[in-house]
């Protein structure tokens, strides 16, 4: 098999001697009367920094089924090892496997070589694992930790592409955060301004992107110490809704306390109307 394979005659560029095959298969299905499946539509905003003494990552906490809500307070920022962890979006059940896959055999690592592994290991471990399988393991992924050789943070891409950056976002809300980084971002900030950061980048995800919401978890890893905030913050509070004890009239609404709204002009315009008399007359059906 191995000298058929080198036999054969490499042709440079992309090969797109599938796009037939993939235009019979899409006619038939359809004259089957049967829907070619669709891409899946997934939401989330992870991001990360690195500041003067380690990394913070952040994370929103909700769950996707197309349009449906399915899990308000879901955690995105995974376990890798005691010194490493991983934000993950796109599918949940890919993110999760992948993470758990590759903890495992950093376990291992660790265990032969009797020391903590590098994040640059488990960014090789990650990107030949997504690389493998071609972008079919929906798992966008931000990757933090702290080693030997200090703070490191990649983002790493369905496809197996990596980046090593000093902040990186990754979701459909990344948008709305990297717009955040690109103004407030600047090299050795303290951890409490870095923690800062990371809350209003991800803040800044809830709010423009429908796919992400509820709360803000983080994830502070420094050297020989790490800070699992669940939740750090809750970026929109809903109002309390009444019971039908409290007030049958009231029974399903919101009520917020006065002032809630600022009211920034107000008006009245009396009315004046003229009365007129109706009449009902019964038609005569005799």
């Amino acid at each position: 098999m191995a000298t058929l394979s080198v036999c054969q005659s490499q042709c440079g560029g992309f090969s797109f001697d599938y796009c037939k095959r993939n235009a019979l298969l899409e006619a038939e299905i359809t004259k089957l009367g049967c829907s070619v499946p669709a891409a899946r539509k997934t939401g989330t905003t992870i991001c990360g920094v690195v500041y003067k003494d380690g990394v913070v990552l952040g994370a929103d906490t909700r769950a996707t089924e197309g349009m449906i809500v399915a899990d308000k307070n879901c955690s995105k920022i995974h376990y890798i090892s005691p010194n490493i962890y991983c934000c993950g979006a796109g599918t949940a059940a890919d993110t999760e496997m992948t993470t758990q896959i590759i903890s495992s055999n950093l376990e291992l690592h660790s265990l032969s070589t009797g020391r903590l592994p590098r994040v640059a290991t488990a960014n090789r471990m990650l990107k030949q694992m997504l690389f493998r399988y071609q972008g079919y393991i929906g798992a966008a992924l931000v990757l933090g930790g702290v080693d030997c050789l200090g703070p490191h943070l990649y983002s790493i891409y369905p496809h197996g592409s990596t980046d090593k950056l000093p902040y990186v976002t990754m979701g459909s809300g990344s948008l709305a955060a990297m717009a955040v980084f690109e103004d407030r971002y600047k090299p050795d900030m303290e951890e409490e301004e870095a923690k800062q950061l990371v809350r209003d980048a991800i803040a800044a995800g809830i709010f423009n992107d429908l796919g992400s919401g509820s709360n803000i978890d983080l994830c502070v890893i420094t050297k020989g110490k790490l800070d699992y905030l669940r939740p750090h913050d809750e970026a929109n509070k809903k109002g309390v809704r009444l019971t039908a004890l409290e007030s049958a009239a009231e029974a399903g609404s919101y009520r917020y306390k006065h002032g809630t709204t600022g009211v920034l002009t107000k008006a009245v315009t009396p009315l004046h109307l003229e009365m007129v008399e109706e009449t009902i007359q019964t038609m005569d059906t005799s």
